[in-house]
Parts: structure tokens; C-alpha cells; sequence
């Protein structure tokens, strides 16, 4: 989602080029803040010629970048059934995401992990931070800087479509696996990853 930059574009479709920006960890001054951002993802879930303009594909997620408010990043992003992004975090940016269609289950940690840290670092999560939750259509939430989470659509038939919005626009993103209780940082992605 995507919903952060997509891990792979669609044949014949080149990915979009990001800022290079830094990651401050707080909230900057002069941007959208989280509840600007819940309301745009929630307006453009809820436009459905903007839905339904967005391709389709039975075997990975398609997007579309969208103007986000403010200078945020913002993408249209569709999930074939059994997709997801895998434990990740938004490089110290903060944002929202609303579902347009179909239904997404988001596993996220209730605790504050530090930011950084190198490949190969391994992180203790204590019990009791998971949380789940459902979200199907016109349902949204915001989030923090330092939000953990992975997203998927776990339907075994229907696509999920929906939106994204992230400020400042991502500066990178910290991919991890999960064993357990322990959450080890697998690799660092950055805006020049995704082109």
C-alpha cells in the first residue's frame, strides 16, 4: 500500500520517482496533520469514479499516485486476495489509510520501537502489543511516526482497494520479519529503491 511505495510495478509501467527527503521523527510544522490526512484518505475512498479508474491485477497490487494534501504522498492502491506488505514502518513519517472496497486486516504494534538501527538488528516486542483490527469500506485510521504495522487483504476472492497518505513523503522504509516476539529489520528501502 502501497500505500507507501508499491514493491513492484505493473508491467509496461514505469514506478514513480519520490522526494528525497529525511525523516525529522516528529511532526513537522508545516504539513497536514494526522486528522487533515484521515480526511482526505476517507474523500478519496469515497469517490468512486477515482476507484473505480484504478487497474486491477489477479497477481500483485496496482496504484496510482494521488495529490495528497499539504506536499503529502498519496497513492490508490489495490490488493489482489492473499496480498499484504509484509512488517514495515514509514521511515519516520506519519499518515492514514482508508479502505474504498473490499476489506484489509491490520496486525500493528501497540509500543513505541526505536528508530534506526542497522540490517540484521533484532527487536523485542512485549506481549500484549499486538493489535488487529478490520477495516472495510468507508473505515480509516491515522497513524504516528512510529507506527509498525503490516496490512493485507486476507479474502480468498474480492480485491480490496484503498487509500494512503503519508507526511512528510516517505523518506525510506524499514522492512521486517517477524519470529514470535522478536521483529528483526531485514532491509532499508529508499526512494531510489522504488524507481
Amino acid at each position: 500500500m502501497s500505500p507507501f511505495p508499491p514493491p513492484v510495478a505493473p508491467a509496461g509501467v514505469p514506478a514513480p520517482a519520490f522526494p528525497a527527503s529525511e525523516a525529522t521523527g516528529h511532526h513537522p510544522t508545516d504539513g497536514p496533520g494526522q486528522a487533515e490526512l484521515l480526511a482526505f484518505v476517507r474523500r478519496a475512498a469515497a469517490d468512486t469514479s477515482l476507484v473505480a479508474g484504478l487497474p486491477l491485477d489477479p497477481e500483485g497490487r496496482t496504484w496510482l499516485r494521488l495529490d495528497g494534501p499539504g506536499g503529502s504522498e498519496a497513492w490508490l492502491i489495490g490488493w489482489p486476495p492473499g496480498t499484504g506488505t509484509g512488517w514495515h514502518d514509514h521511515g519516520g513519517s506519519y499518515g492514514a489509510f482508508a479502505t474504498a472496497a473490499g476489506s484489509l486486516r491490520e496486525d500493528a504494534l501497540a509500543h513505541h520501537l526505536p528508530a534506526g538501527g542497522e540490517p540484521g538488528t533484532t527487536l523485542r516486542i512485549p506481549e500484549g502489543a499486538d493489535r488487529a483490527r478490520q477495516l472495510g469500506p468507508d473505515q480509516g485510521r491515522a497513524f504516528g511516526p512510529h507506527h509498525v504495522h503490516q496490512v493485507l487483504n486476507t479474502a480468498t476472492h474480492d480485491h480490496a482497494v484503498s487509500v494512503h497518505a503519508y507526511y512528510p513523503p516517505l523518506p525510506l522504509m524499514r522492512r521486517y520479519s517477524r519470529s514470535g516476539q522478536a521483529l528483526r529489520l531485514e532491509h532499508i528501502e529508499r526512494p531510489e529503491d522504488w524507481q
